[in-house]
């Protein structure tokens, strides 16, 4: 019973799914997974497995043929980048029993500092691991959990507001603590350091080879700036605005368009944004709800049909929106659409956190203007209007 309480307890924490997308992301593994691990067994509580090793929750592992038993038992983390080389690891069989040449797993700990599992990772290829960056972030992610463990023990035990309270107020500091440090400024670092080979390596592979680590790194920015909207929106005081005059707000708006344009040639998106005039508002914010919007379109409409962005002003009011083709969304699943960290169940689409649509919502609240969907077997439909 304790076991499935064990596995009961990863699992109804939202953020974990998240947690094992963003280290995935950062350390180019394919396989992460949470694991409760005690002196006589090995049990995986949350999966994520894009290399069929075919471990699903609530299997379990030989616990001495895992690497997991020694970090309980000295409770230090393992890194190794190729397993086949590896001082240490060549001679061991775990590496070709599962059949991976890069590992790591660190510990994660309870509400009562007691050892609790693991999170790890593996993939067939050697990766580049054993970097200050990598480590950290890895570390970063272990502790977030051990955090979560003891906010969800402390949730099931609290009999007042004020103990909740509390406890989400040392959530939030450790995501901004975290995402907002850790990830942040090495990141910036990177991009830079990308920018500058792209201007002085000539060769058509390299180029290649930088450009799809901008685009990687373009997307994890994209994805640590939605988790700090998201502990503005959902725990602050709302998303932050830079209000100003702005007189060119259609040129911004087409600019953003064609941005995603670029990046998406397989889709037919076609713009029709008139607007004039002159808006307080924060135009960044306004561009990312379209963005926002034009990315959901992307990536879950019928590419065969074409994607409609217009944009119309009458005196002083704002209507941007965004159309698509496709399966209709059903009246429950729009009830929830602008959740965070809700996607449908049934859906094949894993890219992002899930805090899209949220983030939209919460730009339009903080300009005092509604965003809304209409969803038929024609088309769906978001429509964002703001009185600017």
């Amino acid at each position: 019973m304790a076991v499935d309480k064990d596995l009961q307890t990863i699992q109804s924490i939202d953020a974990v799914p998240h947690i094992m997308s963003m280290l995935a992301d950062t350390t180019g593994l394919r396989f992460i997974c949470v694991a409760r691990v005690t002196e006589s067994y090995w049990k995986s509580c949350a999966v994520l497995d894009k290399v069929s090793f075919d471990l699903k929750p609530g299997d379990e592992l030989d616990i001495k043929a895992t690497f997991c038993d020694r970090v309980r038992s000295t409770a230090k983390p393992i890194i190794i980048e190729q397993a086949s080389t590896d001082g240490t690891y060549s001679r061991s069989d775990i590496p070709l029993m599962y059949g991976f040449e890069s590992y790591f797993s660190y510990p994660i700990y309870d509400h009562n500092n007691n050892f609790f599992g693991t999170i790890c990772g593996l993939d067939p290829l050697p990766k580049k691991l054993n970097t200050p960056f990598i480590k950290g972030q890895i570390a970063a992610f272990a502790e977030l959990i051990s955090r979560q463990l003891e906010a969800e023990e402390a949730l099931t035990n609290t009999q007042s507001d004020l103990s909740y309270e509390q406890t989400a107020s040392k959530l939030r500091e450790q995501y901004i603590a975290i995402l907002g440090h850790d990830l942040r400024t090495p990141l910036s670092s990177v991009s830079m350091g990308i920018d500058y080979l792209k201007g002085n390596v000539t060769d058509e592979t390299s180029q290649k080879v930088l450009t799809k680590m901008d685009k990687s790194t373009k997307r994890m920015t994209r994805l640590i700036s939605d988790v700090m909207d998201f502990t503005h929106g959902k725990m602050g005081n709302g998303i932050p605005l830079k209000l100003s005059s702005v007189e060119d707000l259609g040129s911004a708006l087409l600019w953003t368009v064609n941005e995603l344009v670029d990046l998406h040639p397989e889709c037919d998106v076609q713009a029709d944004i008139e607007i004039a005039g002159t808006f307080n508002c924060d135009q960044d914010r306004i561009s990312q709800l379209l963005s926002n919007l034009l990315i959901n379109a992307i990536v879950h409409g019928d590419h065969k049909q074409p994607i409609y962005v217009k944009g119309r002003t009458n005196k002083d009011e704002l209507e941007l929106s965004v159309s698509n083709g496709g399966q209709p969304i059903p009246p429950e699943t729009q009830e929830r659409l602008f959740q965070p960290f809700w996607r449908e169940q049934s859906s094949s689409h894993s890219q992002g956190l899930g805090l899209g649509l949220f983030i939209a919502s919460q730009i339009a609240e903080a300009h005092d203007g509604e965003l809304r969907v209409d969803s038929n077997t024609q088309q769906t439909i978001f429509t964002f209007k703001a009185i600017l």
